[in-house]
């Protein structure tokens, strides 16, 4: 399909500017993880989400900015620094000019008292996978029970959202100023919770909590009148190991009850083989574990756009879910044996096991001069997407950039 692309008009806020052994670390506000519109705002306003906040890997710290104390701390996996700990996930409403984005309002995720959640890992059991954090001097920060690695975002016909998140992984029900209402995760799990500042319901599967450390929930949709949603894990599972997510191609889209957090049905989305990414095979060795699905459109017709990608290259699909095209309910039963996850394609296909048929509608390899890292997306119109990437906080020099995509044809 035809495409053409346009580089919107936007500028970053700056956060802060921290002063290192290696010139300054320039922060900058980071508001777009993922996208959505609402049915209660004019056309042309549309609501971003930001993510825990600022983080750094050590042997990057080192690198950049020559924190070589922070070296050492690279022997932890998932080891992150937090240079502002203080700054945590935050809704951003936006308003599309003619050849611009203008920011209109940012608004910290709080719990009921008031105060912001914070975006610091939550405590966990001894065989969950998470990420230990240190603030800039080493010193190891202590986990949050409330705090939130937010990724996506959708809107419900009420004006509040459901947004996506990571930690849980778990969805959070926001309203219009930031308030969290309530927090879903997975059964099992609410005593890692206890004490967050807002109600939590462990009624999510059980099984989410085989997400591999940082890849829970990223991409989130909601039906037009709220009654389900739509949320994609971010990588496949870690189920019942980690060296079956490394060998696995092959990704779960759950459909939830939007009342009860039931499943009520489950998907297979094949990911593409890494070295179809052709900036980022350019770019040096990719493997399996590096394909992430980011962003998800529920589209009037029923279908949905997927965007994959690596880092410098991204595609989006469109893929079509229907009772037909749903997965068998045992493969979302934790003891289920061989997972998912263990499974080829092959294996699938000789099961009579269904799996996502997609339709490419664009990829950036034909469009060197969009951004890497693109996370968030919204149909504007049935021919144009709006596209962003996020800046992870500019820590490692990126900016978001904003990109209109005209389809040579409607996504109908």
């Amino acid at each position: 399909m035809d495409v053409t692309f346009t580089k919107l008009d936007w500028a970053d806020p700056v956060l802060a500017a921290i002063p290192m052994p290696k010139g300054e670390m320039r922060l900058t506000r980071s508001l777009a993880s993922g996208l959505c519109q609402s049915p209660l705002d004019d056309p042309d306003i549309f609501w971003g989400v930001g993510d825990r906040g600022p983080n750094i890997k050590p042997k990057s710290a080192a690198k950049d900015y020559g924190a070589q104390h922070l070296a050492p701390l690279s022997e932890f996996e998932g080891a992150k620094i937090m240079p502002l700990p203080a700054i945590g996930p935050a809704i951003a409403r936006f308003r599309l000019r003619e050849t611009g984005i203008v920011l209109e309002e940012v608004l910290d995720l709080t719990g009921t008292d008031g105060l912001p959640i914070g975006g610091l890992p939550v405590p966990h059991g001894p065989h969950a996978e998470f990420e230990p954090v240190f603030d800039l001097s080493g010193t190891r920060i202590t986990p949050q029970p409330g705090g939130a690695d937010s990724e996506g975002i959708a809107a419900l016909p009420d004006g509040s959202f459901w947004i996506a998140e990571e930690y849980g992984p778990s969805l959070m029900r926001v309203d219009r100023a930031g308030r969290v209402l309530e927090r879903w995760v997975p059964e099992g799990l609410d005593h890692c919770f206890a004490g967050a500042a807002y109600p939590v319901r462990a009624i999510l599967p059980a099984l989410a909590g085989a997400r591999k450390l940082n890849r829970g929930f990223e991409a989130i949709a909601t039906a037009p009148d709220g009654s389900s949603l739509l949320v994609a894990f971010q990588s496949p599972l870690a189920h019942p190991d980690r060296a079956a997510h490394e060998a696995s191609r092959h990704l779960r889209i759950w459909q939830i009850d939007g009342e009860t957090g039931a499943l009520l049905a489950e998907f297979i989305y094949p990911l593409d083989r890494a070295k179809s990414f052709q900036r980022d095979a350019d770019a040096g060795d990719v493997k399996r574990d590096d394909l992430k699905v980011s962003e998800m459109i529920w589209t009037p017709s029923g279908d949905v756009l997927m965007l994959e990608r690596i880092s410098h290259s991204t595609k989006i699909y469109r893929v079509r879910l229907s009772p037909e095209t749903a997965a068998p309910p045992a493969l979302s039963d934790p003891a289920t044996r061989p997972t998912l996850e263990q499974m080829t394609a092959d294996v699938l296909e000789s099961e009579g096991i269904p799996v996502l048929e997609k339709l490419l509608i664009l990829s950036t390899d034909d469009h060197p001069e969009v951004s890497a890292d693109l996370e968030g997306m919204i149909l504007l119109a049935p021919n144009k997407l709006l596209l962003v990437n996020d800046s992870d906080f500019g820590i490692e020099g990126a900016e978001t950039h904003f990109w209109l995509a005209e389809l040579g044809a409607p996504i109908n």
